[in-house]
C-alpha cells in the first residue's frame, strides 16, 4: 500500500529543514562575496586618498613656490 500519513509527514518536515539549511549556505556564500566587495571598496578608496593627499601635496608646494618666488622678485624703481 501507499504511503501513510505519518510517512508524508515525515518527508514533508525532512524536506523544509533541507530547504532551510540550503537557505542558510546560499545566505553565508553571499554574505562572505558581500564581505569581499566592501574589503575591495575600502582598499580603493583608501588608494584614492592616498592618491588625492599627494596631489594636494604637490599643488600646495607648487603654490608656496610661487608666492616664494613672486616675494623674492625685486621691483625697479623709476
Amino acid at each position: 500500500m501507499g504511503p501513510t500519513i505519518s510517512e508524508l509527514t515525515l518527508a514533508v518536515i525532512t524536506a523544509a529543514l533541507f530547504a532551510i539549511i540550503y537557505s542558510l549556505r546560499v545566505l553565508t556564500i553571499l554574505e562572505r562575496r558581500i564581505m569581499s566587495m566592501e574589503l575591495n571598496i575600502q582598499r580603493m578608496s583608501l588608494k584614492i586618498l592616498k592618491e588625492e593627499d599627494m596631489i594636494l601635496g604637490k599643488l600646495s608646494k607648487k603654490s608656496t613656490r610661487k608666492t616664494t618666488k613672486k616675494s623674492t622678485r625685486k621691483t625697479k624703481k623709476k
